[in-house]
């Protein structure tokens, strides 16, 4: 029994000695234009994914459809999330393309709750989660903690219109997302 832990205990050491050489080693590369091998964006997809469900569980959604949270949500999304997740008939730009992972495109339909069944549960859950994401950000991704900077209401303005977006023509989107020259002045 005592050679037994014996050999687990430095299969352990060995393996997390190797671990730790690797990572002193410098060989992984961690340029964003150079993506993770495929266990490793699984591990980190994966991650992410159930984290973001975990941590945005028990959030209580509120009622989206006010008007006023729209134009304010379209106004901050606009100056603070197109240039990543882009504006209706943008595929892509510079800074979508730069980014690893590159940034959802929220104008797209499927990632507008980002679950296969778009029933109301399902649309408040995927609430629940965009408001969680925008609250507290992604580390190493690119995506800041607006919740540093904005209060609870200022964000879920913006997941009311991150909600609508992907049925809004460019059109639409620029009604939507204009500020009153006032509110321009204090933004700057």
């Amino acid at each position: 029994m005592k050679t037994f832990i014996t050999s687990v205990l430095a299969i352990g050491v060995l393996v997390a000695g190797s671990g730790v050489a690797f990572i002193y080693s410098g060989l992984y590369p961690v340029g964003a234009d150079n993506h993770h091998t495929a266990p490793v964006h699984w591990a980190l997809e994966t991650l992410r994914k159930r984290s973001i469900a975990a941590q945005s569980a028990d959030i209580k959604v509120p009622p989206l459809d006010d008007p006023q949270m729209l134009l304010s949500g379209g106004a901050d999304y606009n100056d603070m999330c197109a240039g990543c997740h882009l504006k209706p008939g943008k595929t892509r730009s510079d800074m979508s393309l730069g980014l690893y992972p590159m940034p959802l495109n929220l104008t797209a339909p499927a990632v507008a709750t980002d679950v296969g069944n778009n029933n109301a549960e399902n649309r408040e859950r995927a609430a629940a989660r965009q408001f969680w994401v925008i609250k507290h950000g992604i580390k190493a991704s690119g995506m800041p903690a607006w919740g540093i900077t904005h209060d609870d209401p200022r964000i879920w303005a913006m997941v009311a219109f991150v909600q609508r977006l992907p049925t809004l023509t460019p059109a639409q989107y620029q009604i939507l997302t204009a500020r009153e020259p006032a509110d321009a002045r204090m933004m700057h």
